[in-house]
């Protein structure tokens, strides 16, 4: 039987606060997720409130042998926290607006060719969480509403997060492994995830178990 469960006391410091954070906020509004296309409009004060409305946290425990099998972190780059990132990105950076405005066409564009995701993941067998590996545990998924499963374009290992990359995804610590995982847009002509979708999950299987990150989104129906 599979068991899910969180132990704080396994987490480092910084992990336990955002922990705590999430348990604190569950309770009362937070910043609505949509997969409308139109964004909106963000200042660099807002990525922390986007950040976390697009990010998904799971732990999958062994009880057997007390293990920590898998602990995962995932955001989903949709066009509303890319719009929120590059607000950020270009204030930090002292970008021009012309810049700001660049970057933020090309990181839409790309948008709408890949679902991509920033993942980050440990456990306590090192190389098993490699997920990039042939040699991995787990097997990642991208499962839709109605039940159909996709295997991703690409799993890429990000082996030393830039400054970037530990600034504005606080969970790429040296105690995980961090990956960008793609999926395509379209498949057979179809849209893999349609701006209509009520859910979807990035799921994480194999013999070790399973963890299913889930995103749910407002409904205009």
């Amino acid at each position: 039987m599979t068991t899910q469960a969180t132990r704080p006391n396994l987490l480092a410091p910084r992990e336990l606060v955002r922990v705590l954070c999430i348990f604190l906020l569950a309770g009362c509004s937070t910043h609505p997720i949509s997969l409308r296309t139109n964004p909106r409009a963000y200042t660099p004060d807002d990525y922390e409130a986007v950040y976390e409305a697009w990010t998904r946290d799971a732990d999958r425990f062994s009880w057997g042998e007390l293990d920590e099998a898998l602990r995962v972190s995932a955001t989903y780059e949709s066009t509303d926290f890319r719009t929120a990132y590059v607000a950020r990105y270009a204030n930090d950076h002292s970008l021009t607006p012309e810049n700001r405005d660049t970057i933020l066409d090309a990181t839409l564009a790309d948008a709408r060719a890949h679902h991509r995701f920033f993942v980050t993941v440990a456990g306590d067998v090192w190389a098993e969480q490699n997920l990039a590996s042939e040699r991995s545990a787990w097997r990642v998924l991208l499962v839709t509403e109605e039940g159909e499963m996709h295997v991703p374009a690409s799993v890429a290992r990000v082996r030393r997060p830039s400054a970037a990359e530990r600034t504005y995804f606080p969970t790429a610590t040296v105690h995980r492994q961090a990956f960008r995982i793609s999926f395509p847009t379209e498949v057979d002509g179809r849209e893999v995830i349609p701006e209509s979708a009520s859910h979807f999950v990035l799921r994480f299987t194999g013999a070790l178990g399973r963890v299913d990150l889930r995103w749910e989104f407002e409904s205009d129906r």
